[in-house]
């Protein structure tokens, strides 16, 4: 496609398109991947120069994205971004954003009406924000046939049954009422844990340590793969530095054993890689070279 927003690959008879919310330099890198030292982002400048880390400066170039599936008849879009109008004090990228997302949607051929099934990889601020919109001062469902496919232990631990997240950070209880909330009361929630299958070529796999949830979706169909990892990589120093957890991972341990597995997997069956907020290319195959992993292609 031309508009530079909307962008497009295949995995068999499945096509995948890349919807761009936002786009740019965010944190610097040693703050973003803060197990990552600053030599290890030094070593991998050429890889990483100007796509997924700035020129002439340290931060970490990301995007917010949502990627639309189509396949068999369906439609599925995997995670929703920022939204618009939420209340997101201490982030200025996000507070009460106001942005143009539904119209780069019907670009891309997307009616709101005709959206299948949501997948939420976790559940986290710029992952649901297009769950919903305002409607007259109330929070409804964007997508008003479309099933919500919420990754349990992460609405449990969100929700009011784990206090909104103990209540650690009130951005928590906002993202939940504003953006998940309002699916549960419209009765579009399926929440969901280990494994679910949503058709023949789509299933989704707990993939524990970002947040409880988090939760990867597989893709397979004519013998062709591709993974939509999340959070699980925030920057490619992380395919090349599994071991190193991004500043948001609630565990950061248990995210790169669950990095690692995952990487591993991808290699080992020739799976496109496809990551939540990669600035550049939104997708890259990855192979196994000695004991790590290296940048084979990139696509998308």
């Amino acid at each position: 496609m031309a508009d530079d927003q909307v962008q497009s690959l295949r995995i068999g008879d499945v096509e995948v398109l890349r919807i761009i919310e936002w786009r740019g330099p965010h944190l610097p890198g040693a703050a973003l991947v803060p197990d990552c030292p600053p030599e290890v982002w030094s070593a991998y400048e050429e890889d990483l120069v100007p796509d997924h880390r700035e020129a002439g400066g340290d931060r970490a170039v990301v995007a917010v994205q949502t990627w639309v599936v189509r396949g068999g008849g369906r439609t599925v879009l995997v995670d929703t971004g920022v939204g618009n109008g939420r209340e997101r004090p201490g982030n200025p990228l996000f507070h009460r954003r106001q942005g143009d997302f539904l119209d780069r949607l019907a670009r891309a051929g997307v009616d709101p009406g005709d959206v299948d099934v949501v997948v939420n990889t976790h559940l986290h601020s710029d992952h649901v924000g297009w769950n919903t919109m305002d409607a007259g001062g109330e929070w409804v469902p964007t997508f008003p046939h479309a099933r919500y496919l919420l990754p349990a232990a992460d609405d449990a631990h969100f929700g009011p049954a784990g206090g909104y997240a103990g209540g650690a950070r009130p951005i928590d209880r906002l993202v939940y009422e504003d953006s998940v909330a309002p699916v549960h009361r419209a009765g579009q929630a399926v929440l969901w844990e280990d494994e679910h299958r949503i058709d023949a070529h789509l299933v989704l796999e707990a993939a524990p340590g970002h947040t409880p949830g988090s939760s990867v979706l597989r893709v397979e169909s004519r013998g062709e793969r591709a993974v939509f990892v999340g959070d699980l990589l925030h920057s490619p120093v992380q395919i090349l530095h599994p071991e190193c957890s991004s500043c948001f991972c609630l565990d950061p341990r248990k995210a790169a054993e669950t990095r690692l597995r995952v990487l591993e997997r991808a290699a080992a069956e020739r799976e496109l890689v496809v990551p939540a907020h990669f600035g550049g290319a939104g997708a890259v195959e990855v192979r196994k070279v000695g004991g790590g992993f290296t940048l084979h292609r990139w696509a998308a």
